[in-house]
Formats: C-alpha cells, sequence, structure tokens
C-alpha cells in the first residue's frame, strides 16, 4: 500500500446542504487471502456534535465526540459520550451520509523506508513527516490488515539506538471474525512497537470505572491490551536527512 501524506489527505461529501472536509487520520487496507479481495477503510478525525449553520449555541449540549470510518460499502460513525450510550456505534449503507464521496489523497514526492533505527532517530531529529505501516494477519481465516497512519509520537534514545512508536488512533480489526461485517468489528486503537515484528495495541472498549473496590459506572476507554505478531514499516516524507 503506497503511503499517503497525511497532512495533505482528505475525505469530501457532495452533500449541497452540507459539503463537508473531513482529515484522513488512518486507513485499514483488509484483505482476504482465500478470493484475493480487499477493501479499504478510512478513519476520519473526530469532531464534536454540532448545531451545522446555526446562529448560536453551536455545540448541542448532551455533547459527544463524533469519528466516521468510510468502507466501500458501508460507513461507522461512532458517537462516545461521557457515559456508556448504546447508541455509540451507527451503521450505514455506503455514500447515505453527506452523499457521495471523494477520497482525495496526496501521496508524497518522496517516501523513503527506513530501514534501521539510526534512520528512524535521524529523520525524528530532522522533524520530517513520518508515516507508520503495520500489517497483522491471521493464519485460520486468511485474513490479513495492513493499518496505516501519520506517526504523531515517537520516542528516540540516541545512547541506546533505540525508538519507539505510540500513536492513534488507528483501525484495529479483529482478523479472527469472518462472520462479521468489518465495520461492526473492528476497534479505535493506539498503537506501540519498537522493533519491526510485533506491535501492541489498546483498544477503546467499554471500561469499569471502580471507586473504593466498586463499580459505579461503565465508559468507553481505551483499556483492552493486544499484543500481535506484525510487520511494521516507517516512512519518512521526504529525502532522508543525511542521505
Amino acid at each position: 500500500m503506497k503511503v499517503i501524506d497525511y497532512g495533505l489527505s482528505f475525505v469530501n461529501g457532495s452533500d449541497p446542504g452540507n459539503a463537508l472536509r473531513l482529515w484522513v487520520e488512518s486507513r485499514c487496507l483488509l484483505i482476504d487471502e482465500r478470493d484475493g479481495t480487499e477493501a479499504s477503510y478510512i478513519q476520519c478525525a473526530a469532531c464534536k456534535s454540532e448545531n451545522t449553520f446555526g446562529e448560536k449555541d453551536l455545540f448541542i449540549e448532551d455533547n459527544y465526540d463524533f469519528i466516521p470510518i468510510f468502507g466501500p460499502r458501508d460507513e461507522l460513525v461512532l458517537r462516545r459520550k461521557a457515559y456508556l450510550n448504546v447508541e455509540y456505534r451507527t451503521t450505514y449503507p455506503a455514500n447515505r451520509l453527506w452523499g457521495v464521496k471523494s477520497h482525495d489523497y496526496v501521496s508524497p514526492p518522496v517516501a523513503v523506508e527506513l530501514t534501521t533505527n539510526a534512520q528512524i532517530r535521524a529523520a525524528t531529529h530532522a522533524n520530517v513527516p513520518m508515516v507508520g505501516q503495520t500489517e497483522i494477519r491471521n493464519e485460520d481465516t486468511g485474513l490479513r490488515a495492513v493499518i496505516e497512519y501519520p506517526i504523531k509520537s515517537m520516542n528516540i534514545h540516541d545512547g541506546r539506538d533505540i525508538y519507539q512508536v505510540d500513536t492513534g488512533p488507528v483501525l484495529f480489526p479483529d482478523l479472527a471474525d469472518r462472520d462479521h461485517k468489518f465495520v461492526e468489528t473492528v476497534k479505535l486503537a493506539y498503537v506501540a512497537f519498537n522493533v519491526s515484528h510485533f506491535a501492541d495495541f489498546v483498544c477503546e472498549v467499554p471500561t469499569p470505572i471502580i471507586e473504593d473496590g466498586k463499580k459505579i459506572c461503565r465508559v468507553f476507554h481505551y483499556s483492552q491490551r493486544h499484543s500481535v505478531a506484525a510487520a511494521n514499516r516507517i516512512y519518512c516524507l521526504g529525502e532522508l536527512p543525511g542521505a
């Protein structure tokens, strides 16, 4: 999957009543190795629930985070409130919301894969934009996914020649599930890795709040952890510093 420049890539709607533009925050390419088909899913950046084009009170009172995910056949909207709301996930047929959408991606003129820790550290020091790809696979189901995202947070230690990516949110698919649609099983997650062969994810799920040993409520929170075999790749958007 050819990397894109996330700072310049958007999903644009065609509804004349609200021709919105949404910033692309991550992508997930789902590959079915049994039949050779592929499908791309786009997660856009969060906004807040709003009274669009209102004359006043532009944020609605019972406010929530609004995160859309677009696929070739289905669209998913996540509406996260302060409490565990049952309508958190809503699925729509493709292009039901905001009309037929154009996926306007910009490919960088140069994208260089960083294959050593020293290269990753050099790109970090040079403030070069970086994009990550994490490829995961389930041998039992024959499903594979390439998760791609801008690297917003990077840790490096020059003396030890190490790095660690910690960034998100990204789309984390359940590759063990062939019985349900992608939009029914995918979760928002953050990804972390410091080597090329595995990645850790922490997913947003219903999470109990415990006070004095008692569960007082549940909220959506990033609390479910997964450690998976993966192929991690890091690209810098531009010439590698010092190359």
